[in-house]
């Protein structure tokens, strides 16, 4: 019998405090699960790099978060492409994008790098993961605008169905996590149930955000399984039939096999 994989596309398992990292790198992998890991500021791409090269089944994004937009500078870029010139396990460009929730004092700086970080990451064709908080309309005209080639994907998606649909017509991947499980995220189930499958990704973005039944502890990579879990509760289909679809979706845009 085939196995089923299962890839997160957004876990920050090498932030983990109370959970010990080699062993929920191995709960993932005991349980098929492939990780990948985006970088946040100008030094971590760095670290980033260096971590995923310790595990198999373990891949990163390089790329600088909106809430680091200050730490960017030319270099940056430069560093990036060295990174990935000499890392095959880099397979894409992020955390990047926009977040007006805690500071919108440099909004025009946010917007500024996360430009200059699309364009880099068309120049070398390489898809985008994108950090996206009180700021969709922003985020999706500013894809629309610069993004010529690179495929995006929205990570922790907590936009109405409405705009999931607008995004999807701009060939966006949609990415769910924890919060789908939540007895009340309403928006998330309904973009879970209702969105094309061909554009729904899976994602943890531990330590953050961990599902039901463990939520309000430390997240981790294995529970995305219990992402597709509900995802298939909501589509009344298979968790197999939601794994597969996910994966198959995730090795066109990064181009693996999860095998």
């Amino acid at each position: 019998m085939d196995k089923t994989f299962i890839i997160n596309t957004h876990s920050h398992v090498n932030m983990l405090k109370n959970t010990n990292i080699d062993d929920a790198i191995s709960a993932a992998q005991n349980e098929n699960i492939v990780t990948i890991v985006p970088s946040s500021t100008a030094d971590d791409i760095f670290e980033v790099s260096g971590f995923i090269n310790k595990y198999d089944d373990v891949y990163g994004y390089v790329g600088v978060f909106p809430e680091e937009a200050k730490t960017f500078t030319d270099k940056t870029l430069l560093d990036m492409e060295n990174l990935i010139r000499s890392n095959k396990k880099i397979i894409g460009i992020g955390e990047i994008g926009l977040d007006y929730y805690w500071d919108k004092s440099f909004k025009e700086l946010q917007k500024e790098v996360f430009i200059k970080q699309i364009e880099f990451a068309n120049q070398i064709n390489m898809p985008l993961n994108i950090h996206c908080r009180d700021a969709y309309l922003d985020t999706l005209e500013i894809l629309k605008k610069y993004n010529k080639n690179s495929t995006a994907i929205l990570h922790c998606f907590s936009g109405s169905l409405e705009f999931a649909m607008e995004c999807i017509k701009e060939g966006i991947f949609i990415a769910l996590g924890g919060v789908v499980t939540f007895k009340n995220a309403l928006k998330a189930k309904e973009v879970a149930a209702n969105i094309p499958l061909e554009y729904l990704l899976l994602e943890t973005d531990d330590p953050y955000l961990a599902p039901v039944p463990f939520r309000g502890k430390e997240n981790q990579p294995v529970y995305v399984k219990y992402v597709a879990e509900e995802i298939a509760s909501l589509r009344g289909c298979s968790v197999e039939e939601i794994a597969n679809a996910t994966t198959q979706n995730a090795e066109r845009i990064f181009n693996f096999n999860a095998e």
